[in-house]
Protein backbone atom coordinates (compact mmCIF):
# COMPACT_ATOMS: atom_id res chain seq x y z
CA UNK A 1 0.00 0.00 0.00
CA UNK A 2 1.10 3.61 -0.69
CA UNK A 3 2.14 6.06 2.62
CA UNK A 4 -0.55 8.47 3.49
CA UNK A 5 0.54 11.97 4.75
CA UNK A 6 -2.17 12.89 7.16
CA UNK A 7 -1.16 16.29 7.20
CA UNK A 8 -3.36 16.90 4.20
CA UNK A 9 -6.25 14.37 4.93
CA UNK A 10 -7.63 12.82 8.15
CA UNK A 11 -7.57 8.92 8.32
CA UNK A 12 -10.57 7.49 7.48
CA UNK A 13 -13.54 7.56 10.29
CA UNK A 14 -13.09 5.17 13.84
CA UNK A 15 -16.82 3.08 13.07
CA UNK A 16 -15.34 2.69 9.38
CA UNK A 17 -15.00 -0.71 9.14
CA UNK A 18 -12.39 -3.46 7.82
CA UNK A 19 -13.84 -7.38 7.81
CA UNK A 20 -16.35 -6.58 11.01
CA UNK A 21 -13.51 -4.23 12.82
CA UNK A 22 -13.76 -0.78 13.83
CA UNK A 23 -11.13 1.45 13.22
CA UNK A 24 -9.01 -0.88 11.64
CA UNK A 25 -9.17 1.17 8.91
CA UNK A 26 -8.57 4.11 10.73
CA UNK A 27 -5.23 2.43 11.85
CA UNK A 28 -4.00 0.98 8.54
CA UNK A 29 -4.53 4.60 7.49
CA UNK A 30 -2.10 5.82 9.94
CA UNK A 31 0.35 2.82 9.62
CA UNK A 32 0.48 3.84 5.79
CA UNK A 33 1.63 7.44 7.09
CA UNK A 34 4.13 5.42 9.30
CA UNK A 35 5.62 4.22 6.35
CA UNK A 36 8.97 5.64 4.67
CA UNK A 37 7.26 8.74 2.62
CA UNK A 38 4.40 8.94 4.65
CA UNK A 39 3.83 11.54 6.96
CA UNK A 40 1.45 10.60 10.88
CA UNK A 41 1.08 14.22 11.14
CA UNK A 42 -0.40 15.24 14.51
CA UNK A 43 -1.76 11.92 14.40
CA UNK A 44 -0.46 8.75 16.68
CA UNK A 45 -1.04 5.05 17.16
CA UNK A 46 -1.12 5.41 20.83
CA UNK A 47 -4.94 5.05 22.18
CA UNK A 48 -7.74 3.43 19.74
CA UNK A 49 -5.02 1.67 17.63
CA UNK A 50 -2.69 0.13 20.36
CA UNK A 51 -6.00 -0.89 22.53
CA UNK A 52 -7.22 -2.11 19.08
CA UNK A 53 -4.28 -4.45 18.34
CA UNK A 54 -3.85 -5.52 21.94
CA UNK A 55 -7.23 -6.46 22.15
CA UNK A 56 -6.82 -9.15 18.83
CA UNK A 57 -3.15 -10.20 20.21
CA UNK A 58 -1.50 -8.53 17.17
CA UNK A 59 1.53 -5.98 17.67
CA UNK A 60 2.05 -2.57 16.04
CA UNK A 61 4.71 -3.67 13.63
CA UNK A 62 3.18 -7.66 12.48
CA UNK A 63 0.46 -5.46 11.15
CA UNK A 64 2.55 -2.38 9.98
CA UNK A 65 4.44 -5.47 7.54
CA UNK A 66 0.99 -6.48 6.69
CA UNK A 67 0.09 -2.95 5.50
CA UNK A 68 3.06 -2.42 3.77
CA UNK A 69 3.35 -5.45 1.88
CA UNK A 70 -0.59 -5.75 0.99
CA UNK A 71 -2.07 -4.44 -2.44
CA UNK A 72 -5.23 -3.23 -0.61
CA UNK A 73 -7.38 -2.90 2.05
CA UNK A 74 -8.67 -6.77 1.05
CA UNK A 75 -4.88 -8.26 1.79
CA UNK A 76 -5.06 -6.53 5.43
CA UNK A 77 -8.51 -8.04 6.04
CA UNK A 78 -7.13 -11.42 4.84
CA UNK A 79 -4.55 -11.10 7.13
CA UNK A 80 -6.24 -10.30 10.28
CA UNK A 81 -8.86 -12.90 9.99
CA UNK A 82 -6.35 -15.66 9.54
CA UNK A 83 -4.59 -14.46 13.13
CA UNK A 84 -7.14 -13.46 14.88
CA UNK A 85 -10.50 -14.90 15.99
CA UNK A 86 -13.57 -14.53 16.17
CA UNK A 87 -14.11 -13.70 20.09
CA UNK A 88 -10.79 -11.65 19.57
CA UNK A 89 -12.56 -9.35 16.94
CA UNK A 90 -15.40 -9.17 19.04
CA UNK A 91 -13.84 -8.00 21.67
CA UNK A 92 -11.59 -5.22 20.23
CA UNK A 93 -14.97 -3.81 19.02
CA UNK A 94 -16.22 -3.93 22.51
CA UNK A 95 -13.21 -1.99 23.61
CA UNK A 96 -13.35 0.00 21.39
CA UNK A 97 -17.04 1.45 22.48
CA UNK A 98 -16.78 1.22 26.12
CA UNK A 99 -15.41 5.19 27.05
CA UNK A 100 -17.04 8.02 26.49
CA UNK A 101 -15.97 11.37 26.19
CA UNK A 102 -17.21 11.89 30.27
CA UNK A 103 -14.18 9.71 30.84
CA UNK A 104 -11.69 12.19 29.58
CA UNK A 105 -13.57 15.57 30.62
CA UNK A 106 -12.20 15.38 34.04
CA UNK A 107 -8.38 15.68 32.65
CA UNK A 108 -7.72 19.43 31.96
CA UNK A 109 -4.90 18.68 29.60
CA UNK A 110 -7.35 17.41 27.44
CA UNK A 111 -9.99 20.19 26.87
CA UNK A 112 -6.73 22.14 26.09
CA UNK A 113 -5.67 19.82 23.48
CA UNK A 114 -9.09 19.26 22.28
CA UNK A 115 -11.26 22.16 23.03
CA UNK A 116 -14.10 21.12 20.41
CA UNK A 117 -14.91 18.19 23.62
CA UNK A 118 -16.51 21.14 25.28
CA UNK A 119 -18.98 21.26 22.93
CA UNK A 120 -20.53 18.08 22.57
CA UNK A 121 -22.39 15.85 24.76
CA UNK A 122 -20.57 13.36 28.14
CA UNK A 123 -22.22 10.54 27.13
CA UNK A 124 -20.27 10.75 23.26
CA UNK A 125 -18.56 7.42 22.58
CA UNK A 126 -15.02 8.66 22.66
CA UNK A 127 -14.73 6.69 19.48
CA UNK A 128 -17.04 9.14 18.15
CA UNK A 129 -15.28 12.14 19.37
CA UNK A 130 -12.66 11.57 16.91
CA UNK A 131 -14.58 12.40 13.97
CA UNK A 132 -15.54 15.40 15.68
CA UNK A 133 -11.96 16.42 16.33
CA UNK A 134 -10.84 15.61 12.66
CA UNK A 135 -13.46 17.63 11.19
CA UNK A 136 -12.52 20.81 13.13
CA UNK A 137 -8.96 20.31 12.84
CA UNK A 138 -9.16 20.06 9.09
CA UNK A 139 -12.24 22.91 9.12
CA UNK A 140 -9.53 25.14 10.79
CA UNK A 141 -6.73 23.89 8.62
CA UNK A 142 -8.73 24.55 5.26
CA UNK A 143 -9.55 27.90 6.37
CA UNK A 144 -6.28 28.98 7.15
CA UNK A 145 -5.15 27.61 3.66
CA UNK A 146 -7.63 29.65 1.68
Amino acid sequence: MEPLNLRLQPPRSPRAELGGLLFLARTVDKLRASLPGGDLGEYQLKGFSHWMLEALGVSEDQLREVVATAANDDDVVAWVLNNTTAQAREHANAVLLEPTLASRLERPDFLAKYPVAATLPPELPLLDFLDHDDRACFDKLSMTQG
